[in-house]
């Protein structure tokens, strides 16, 4: 019997509806041809090749990935739009996401004003993972709280929440900045305060049986612990409903994070395009962990769920 096939839960395509709508777009976020624009971040040349489903699922395969969970690049800022802005974009993407083949499962968006409760609770009904919640909406404990007709449908769902990184600020007297600040110093940023946010909310009191997976190793912010207890927090303990993912980080990290939280809540996330899944990883065992046994249980209700006769939520 071969190795068992690996589900990454961090996985960003954009089907063609959605390209169709950011290209027919004329101010941030919009695309003109292939060349991203933001209004926090400087131009991006898009590779295609990066969002042709056909070379994704190839390329998943020989990595041993069996289960791609996409989601809407958060950073783009969609989520925020006014309300008909963000609800047309939306829309493509989770019309898109609904027409991608088996590989995918994908994660679900809404708009952050004025978010349509009963849609949302229908996405999860028909398949979708979880729903996406970009960090920057997740700032602060009030920030959690005002969140928090979103994070309980999800909760009544069974579905996870997947904190993600958001739009980075414009900061006109940063002046001129390489194109790797904001994704090491802007999102990695955001991840630690929506992380500690949680903490200090007492999120599992407000929403007790809500599964949440921060992205990028939430910013490496549970390394943060000991600065956390010296400075007056309460030593936070190990929540086997939170998760993050592995994305952008390699061996010394994922090794720090394990002695913070153990093997047991660390989920493979590539954030493919942009990097490729861990392969071997801390040993045999918590290859198996973090490649395969626990994203499933982050991403189902059962965790005790056998591989057998599963059937995996989907977006169909």
């Amino acid at each position: 019997m071969g190795a068992a096939l690996a589900t990454d839960v961090h996985q960003h395509l954009w089907p063609e509806e959605f390209v169709d709508r950011l290209r027919a777009r004329r101010r941030p976020p919009y695309l003109d041809g292939w060349t991203l624009h933001t209004r926090g971040e400087a131009p991006y040349d898009v590779d295609p090749a990066h969002h042709d489903v056909a070379r994704r699922v190839a390329t998943d395969q020989e990595d041993g990935v069996g289960l791609a969970c996409v989601s809407l690049s958060a950073p783009l800022g969609i989520e925020n739009l006014v309300r008909p802005e963000a609800g047309a974009l939306i829309a493509a993407w989770h019309q898109g996401a609904r027409a991608l083949p088996d590989h995918f499962a994908a994660w679900a968006s809404v708009p952050m004003v004025d978010p349509d409760l009963d849609e949302l609770a229908g996405l999860l009904r028909d398949g979708f993972v979880g729903v996406q919640v970009p960090a920057t909406d997740l700032l602060s404990p009030a920030a959690w709280e005002r969140a928090g007709d979103v994070l309980r449908v999800a909760e009544e769902a069974g579905r996870p929440v997947f904190v993600h990184p958001g739009p980075e600020v414009v900061r006109p007297l940063a002046g001129t900045l390489p194109a790797w600040w904001a994704p090491v110093v802007g999102y990695a940023t955001q991840m630690q305060a929506a992380w500690w946010a949680w903490h200090a909310v007492r999120g599992r009191a407000l929403f007790r049986e809500l599964r949440v997976l921060f992205g990028a190793g939430a910013g490496l912010a549970p390394v943060h612990r000991e600065r956390h207890a010296a400075r007056g927090g309460e030593t936070p303990t190990v929540d086997p409903r939170v998760y993050v993912d592995t994305s952008s980080y390699g061996p010394q990290a994922l090794d720090a994070l394990v002695r913070v939280l153990g093997i047991d809540v660390l989920a493979l996330g590539s954030d493919r395009p942009y990097a490729a899944p861990l392969g071997r990883m801390l040993g045999d065992a918590a290859t198996y962990a973090i490649r395969v046994a626990n994203p499933r249980r982050l991403l189902h209700r059962d965790p005790t769920e056998t591989e057998e006769g599963r059937t995996w939520p989907r977006a169909s």
